[in-house]
């Protein structure tokens, strides 16, 4: 940390939440661009500019393609390799079905939350990096090494302008110290019989694959259907595609926090996690059959989520097609996963078409000077939450930077309760203001602390 720079200790600005309504009114649907176009995304970077006028005014703004924002902060020592905060400023869409408690993007303040969304996916952990930012330079502080802020606008369109961000510190020979982006949360009970609070932290995550199957059939009147029709071909593959189709396996970093969660377990569990830690095997069949979050973390998941086919109730489609999405474990590939797919397929007239691909991230190490910045930030602003290392099942622009960076982490340093969760992406997305004011102190803290 500078010596020369004073440690400010004031509570963050008011008006944090009216800062994210703003922010949330804007919508910045990066799947809609073809029918919004870019004014929602043109309006955000002039909102940033008029809520963090001395971010403006000190740091250097790069437009990085229409959608990325790289701001340098310069650090006292030039030749020191900088860290990276990261966040994204667009959302997913809303189904109009969906019943909202209120508008979507109306960003309502009340009764202590701020509704809307992209509350926390991921303009609230924009908005805290920000807010940090700009509440030190006020204080006159002063960086010790130089600090980048990437805030990408299609991150939910898989990220093309994180990636030239990447691209374009790597071409300057540029290597971070230290990447932060989203990821992980401070949660509550995060396994069975284990009390407390943790800050997960993703220490890697998992690949993106998308896959089309497709397949051509006779088509002709509904009156008189072949044997496998098109669709019935297509709906075969897809039954075929089961949880069981990958193998689990635990990475190391499961088994890392298994053996940080026997510690604060109680009774019986704490002599099972602490078996589990030291048994990645068994590890792994023990969260299968536990299913949901805990099975998604130790194998490739694999799940259909579109369908196409046919254009009337009586007409057989000469075509169908499912799309299919998969998250591929750490330790395996794009290649071998689509290999898989075929063989599971077992059908050579269904034609599997690799639509968007990204290797699974390799694990940052915890026994870092990096990880413990983390941790003694989190001491400040979540006193309670210990640090966990886990791995990340979502896609982030991080991905981008873990090759070449030695230390990427995904964590949003906000608590998050389950049905908080289920709102990103989902309905009634919000988050409290209190942890607003947890995040900001938590990123001043991680500043100040730099070395």
């Amino acid at each position: 940390m500078s010596t020369d720079s004073p440690r400010p200790e004031t509570a963050p600005r008011p008006g944090i939440a009216a800062r994210l309504s703003r922010m949330i009114a804007l919508p910045t649907v990066s799947a809609e661009l073809d029918t919004r176009g870019m004014e929602p995304f043109d309006a955000f970077a002039t909102l940033l500019a008029e809520l963090y006028p001395l971010v403006h005014e000190r740091l250097e703004l790069e437009r990085i393609t229409d959608l990325g924002l790289l701001y340098r902060w310069r650090g006292l020592d030039a030749a020191a390799d900088p860290i990276v905060l990261m966040a994204h400023f667009d959302v997913v869409p809303v189904d109009e079905s969906d019943a909202w408690t209120h508008p979507p993007f109306a960003g309502v303040v009340a009764d202590g939350w701020v509704y809307g969304r992209g509350a926390l996916d991921d303009k609230g952990p924009l908005i805290v990096t920000i807010e940090a930012v700009e509440n030190l330079l006020a204080a006159g502080f002063t960086p010790p090494r130089d600090v980048y802020l990437s805030f990408g606008g299609n991150e939910e369109t898989y990220g093309a302008a994180a990636q030239e961000i990447a691209a374009t510190l790597r071409e300057r020979g540029i290597v971070p110290w230290l990447v932060l982006d989203e990821g992980g949360a401070v949660v509550d009970a995060p396994l069975p019989l284990v009390p407390g609070t943790a800050a997960m932290i993703g220490v890697g995550e998992k690949g993106v694959l998308t896959l089309r199957l497709s397949a051509r059939g006779e088509g002709g009147h509904a009156s008189t259907p072949p044997a496998l029709t098109a669709v019935g071909r297509i709906a075969r593959a897809v039954d075929r595609l089961t949880p069981g189709t990958f193998p689990p396996r635990a990475p190391a970093a499961i088994t890392r926090m298994l053996g940080l969660f026997a510690a604060r377990a109680t009774g019986p569990a704490r002599a099972l996690y602490r078996v589990l830690g030291a048994l990645p095997p068994l590890t792994a069949r023990a969260f299968v059959l536990l299913g949901g979050e805990p099975a998604a973390l130790v194998r490739t998941t694999v799940a259909a989520t579109m369908l196409a086919g046919g254009t009337a109730a009586n007409v057989l489609p000469s075509q169908a097609s499912a799309t299919v999405n998969l998250r591929i474990a750490l330790g395996e590939t794009v290649a071998g996963t689509v290999r898989r797919v075929r063989r599971r397929v077992q059908d050579s007239h269904v034609h599997v078409e690799v639509l968007e691909g990204s290797e699974p991230s390799p694990e940052s190490a915890t026994d870092t000077a990096q990880f413990t910045l983390l941790r003694d930030a989190l001491a400040v602003s979540h006193p309670a939450a210990a640090a966990v290392p886990y791995v990340s099942m979502a896609a982030t622009d991080s991905r981008h930077f873990h090759r070449f960076s030695p230390a990427v982490f995904r964590f949003a340093p906000l608590a998050m309760s389950a049905a908080q969760r289920a709102g990103i992406h989902g309905v009634d997305e919000r988050v409290e203001i209190s942890e607003l004011e947890h995040g900001e102190r938590f990123h001043r803290e991680l500043l100040q602390r730099l070395q």
